[in-house]
């Protein structure tokens, strides 16, 4: 798959892994993490940023817990449609952008955000795409979390190796403590899970 097949398979997805899918789940153990980690590092008014945010089944949990300046961006703009009917209140205090990762991150302004994350997002960037790490760098100006599916410790990390088979859309693994911390944060902490990797990275001063 090129580039632009992987960011279709996403605009227009039904069924599993769709908005609706997450909608009906909810939030889960990683929306719990990221809350936490978020309570530790930062205050209450900060400008959040979910990559990938579906339809806010993580962000909403970050708005009941006191949350004030959410946002989010996805491809697929059925996932904002199913936020208003799931999480009305988030939909209508959020910003959210109906765009890909790819052609919104350039407009956003330098440190435009205290803290930007994403759950299971990252992984599908093409690798043609992969500037886009260094513009989410630059967008953020203090935390920045990833809990990705980073591959097992036999495979290669290098961005090179994908999993095309597992599944009709590809991940692709990398190691994000080396991607991230090329562009000025520091890896703070780092817990492997079943499938996910989770890191956390602050701003290095």
């Amino acid at each position: 798959m090129d580039a632009n097949d992987v960011r279709r398979k996403w605009e227009g997805r039904s069924g599993e892994f769709s908005p609706e899918y997450y909608a009906y789940y909810g939030p889960n153990e990683a929306s719990e993490s990221i809350r936490r980690l978020f309570e530790r590092f930062l205050d209450p008014t900060a400008v959040i940023l979910e990559l990938g945010c579906g339809p806010g089944r993580h962000l909403s949990h970050l708005h009941e817990h006191g949350f004030e300046n959410l946002a989010g961006v996805d491809i697929n703009a059925d996932s904002f449609e199913v936020m208003a009917d799931t999480y009305p209140d988030l939909a209508a205090d959020g910003t959210f952008y109906a765009d890909a990762i790819e052609n919104i991150v350039t407009e956003f302004d330098d440190e435009q955000f205290d803290a930007s994350y994403s759950i299971e997002t990252l992984q599908h960037i093409h690798p043609d795409d992969e500037w886009v790490f260094e513009e989410l760098a630059r967008c953020t100006s203090d935390v920045l979390i990833t809990v990705e599916n980073e591959g097992d410790e036999h495979q290669s990390t290098d961005g090179r190796s994908v999993n095309d088979t597992q599944y009709d859309f590809p991940l692709y693994y990398r190691n994000w403590r080396d991607i991230f911390t090329q562009y000025g944060f520091v890896q703070v902490e780092s817990e492997r899970g079943e499938h996910d990797t989770l890191r956390v990275f602050r701003r290095d001063e």
